[in-house]
């Protein structure tokens, strides 16, 4: 059974992977034996982080094609394969919607769905042309429910964009061997969550919604991208894997 969670061989680029899930994402599939690259705008932060965990770092911006584009080549003419692309660079954003600014709007759905489309494009490109490759979408419970009460309609629009996103492209590629899932955490301990905790109200509301009365770590989200990215998960595709200590169930 072991060996179905195994991802020796496998070359797999995570972007946003500099920190917080993203970096806990990358620890965990190297720890599967997995060839990791991180992907991140940042190149200080990034290449800092890529040396520490002992994996690979490539630079790109989500938000132009060109970019990922570049960076996905990139990975793939290294590794000479690209087997796992873990869609996972987002941004959030707590606005009134009333006031909020077609700049403002554009700039939360530019990272969060334009960028993961552009990912999974290049990705899928790569992978359909082996014939094989696993692309995993960081969603969030927020593509489920609306949030509250801090609000975030630009972030919870574009997520929900990411599930139904992920779904058509595995209609559209499983026939020809690429599985796309996607995972949708619930509030996980991470530098911008915890930004949102420091207000007391927010911070209560969101612990009281949560069953489990708490936040995630990010190590806690990682191994349902491990178990998307193996062959444990060969029958799934167009799953949205929900992992929020319950928030979703009221």
């Amino acid at each position: 059974m072991s060996d179905l969670f195994t991802l020796e061989g496998k070359t797999a680029v995570v972007t946003g992977g500099a920190r917080g899930i993203g970096e806990a994402i990358a620890t965990a599939l190297r720890d599967a034996h997995a060839r990791v690259f991180i992907c991140d705008i940042n190149p200080d932060v990034g290449a800092a982080t890529a040396q520490r965990l002992g994996v690979e770092f490539v630079a790109a911006d989500v938000t132009d094609s060109a970019s990922v584009d570049a960076a996905f080549g990139q990975v793939a003419a290294t590794a000479g394969t690209l087997d796992i692309a873990v869609n996972n660079a987002g941004i959030a954003h707590n606005h009134p919607s009333e006031d909020l600014s077609d700049e403002d709007w554009r700039r939360v759905l530019a990272v969060n769905l334009d960028g993961v489309f552009y990912c999974c494009r290049a990705a899928g490109r790569q992978m359909l042309q082996q014939g094989s490759g696993s692309i995993i979408n960081t969603g969030s419970m927020s593509g489920h429910i609306a949030n509250r009460p801090q609000p975030q309609s630009a972030y919870n629009a574009a997520k929900a964009g990411v599930i139904h996103l992920t779904k058509s492209l595995a209609g559209e590629w499983s026939a020809r061997g690429v599985r796309v899932n996607s995972i949708s955490p619930g509030y996980v301990g991470t530098e911008m969550t915890q930004l949102g905790m420091g207000n007391e109200e927010w911070r209560r509301t969101w612990l009281d919604s949560t069953p489990m009365g708490r936040v995630a770590q990010p190590r806690e989200i990682a191994p349902a991208v491990v178990f998307l990215a193996s062959d444990a998960a060969s029958f799934c595709t167009g799953t949205d894997l929900v992992v929020d200590g319950g928030y979703t169930v009221w």
